[in-house]
């Protein structure tokens, strides 16, 4: 989960503590311009960050609550009762629906055209090794997956996971709300329009973009985010009803524990690299970032974690002005441990309800999810979000196996952050050794306060 947003310009400067309130690019612009100034990470008002001394009953809290009344409910709960449940699903995930294309093109089409532009090549090369990062990750995930997840649910079957409004009961009405285009076309309109700002002088067109993905956070923030856990319950409500609920519970188990092994191996992969950049013991490095490891784990926020983060890749020996550059930068667009957790979730489930293991269309969806990760929004679940349009286009996901997939996705999503941030260290790390051999002026090194208490 991350609320930083995805462009730095080297010649911006601004006022970190009013971009920090916005949610496009052009704000975590003039944030971080504001940061190499000061050398402190901007703290973040951003949808998602919880503020101190404002105790919240968080996201994943919710959810989990939401499974568990959503079984034990649906043990007892009378039919008459249950389709009040029923339906609201039907009417949510048709919202959802509708939404999924918008959500693509809102987010998609200005993180693409603020990114391609007037950077330098630090960014470009710090955007590039993310990215590598990221779909490197997913590629992984997919082929331990495709490995070993056949064996570990062989004997699992639920059949066509099915929504609950479509099965054991009936909703007392339905409505039809047809998306605008479909998500296909949403994607391809999102690079044709990204690119091509990125050709144009900035003008109306980018700021209208950048107004819609305001809309488009606002309404994931105000509406769909606070009725996850609603719908979550009633899809579970469902799966009892259908009986299919202890396969799933099966499953989720099984593939957790398959997604922290593979959470650990990815973070000794990165830091076995990033020990060979700065010619230092990979696990002393890895270790210095069990502190932004841990805070991410309670934050579940890269944005929140960005000054630990920093600090720890300070103390790895990672120049101030790339640190202060490319821990922001990445704490938006490195998004290698929720691509892992997405990946193997998607194959989980194709394999328990039955879905053919298409090779081909499995690898474009790694490499369609690195791109759509740059878009992520800034919001609780904003990754999940983000790829369901992805999910149900490349691989077919109905409305009970996307909303399946966030249900999982929450319900480990500090795990994915803290695989994040400790990443970001790694590309650092990485981005030392070639501004040392490139002999790049765009970043100086520079003397900051550092963090206390990490």
């Amino acid at each position: 989960m991350n609320t930083v947003d995805h462009s730095v310009a080297s010649d911006r400067t601004g006022d970190a503590a009013d971009a920090a309130d916005g949610v496009g690019p052009q704000a975590a612009t003039d944030a971080l311009g504001a940061t190499a100034t000061s050398g402190v990470a901007p703290a973040s008002d951003s949808p998602g960050t919880t503020r101190p001394g404002r105790p919240r009953f968080g996201l994943l809290p919710r959810i989990v609550v939401a499974i568990v009344l959503g079984i034990l409910l649906g043990l007892v709960m009378p039919e008459s009762v249950a389709r009040v449940f029923t339906t609201f699903n039907g009417l949510f995930s048709g919202f959802l629906g509708f939404l999924i294309p918008l959500i693509i093109v809102g987010l998609v089409t200005p993180a693409i055209g603020e990114l391609g532009r007037g950077a330098g090549k630090m960014l470009a090369a710090a955007a590039g090794i993310a990215y590598l990062s990221t779909v490197l990750c997913g590629a992984f995930a997919l082929a331990l997956s495709l490995l070993l997840l056949p064996r570990m649910l062989g004997g699992e079957s639920i059949g066509a996971l099915e929504n609950p409004e479509d099965s054991a009961i009936a909703p007392y009405f339905e409505l039809d709300v047809p998306p605008v285009f479909d998500v296909m076309t949403a994607l391809i309109l999102s690079f044709c329009l990204g690119i091509g700002l990125t050709l144009v002088r900035r003008g109306a067109l980018q700021e209208s973009f950048e107004q819609l993905r305001t809309i488009i956070v606002r309404i994931i923030e105000a509406i769909i985010i606070p009725l996850l856990p609603l719908y979550i319950f009633g899809m579970f409500l469902g799966l009892t009803l259908n009986g299919q609920i202890w396969t799933v519970i099966g499953t989720f188990l099984a593939v957790v524990l398959l997604v922290f092994a593979m959470t650990v191996v990815v973070l000794l992969a990165q830091y076995g690299v990033a020990g060979w950049a700065m010619g230092r013991n990979p696990l002393k490095m890895l270790w210095t970032m069990i502190p932004a490891y841990a805070t991410a784990l309670g934050t579940s926020s890269s944005a929140a974690t960005i000054p630990v983060t920093t600090e720890c890749a300070k103390r790895n020996g990672i120049p101030d002005a790339i640190a202060d550059f490319v821990i922001p930068l990445c704490a938006t667009i490195h998004l290698a441990g929720s691509t892992l957790k997405i990946t193997t979730f998607a194959v989980a489930i194709m394999i328990v309800t039955g879905m053919p293991l298409d090779i081909g269309a499995l690898v474009g969806f790694v490499f369609m999810l690195g791109v759509v990760m740059i878009a992520a929004p800034g919001v609780p679940g904003g990754a999940i979000m983000a790829a369901a349009g992805v999910l149900s286009s490349i691989l077919g996901f109905g409305e009970a196996a996307v909303g399946l997939m966030i249900a999982a996705y929450i319900a480990i999503d500090s795990f994915g952050t803290a695989t994040n941030v400790t990443g970001d260290g790694a590309i650092a790390a990485l981005m030392t050794r070639l501004s040392k051999r490139r002999g790049s002026g765009d970043l100086e090194d520079r003397e900051h306060p550092q963090v206390q208490g990490v």
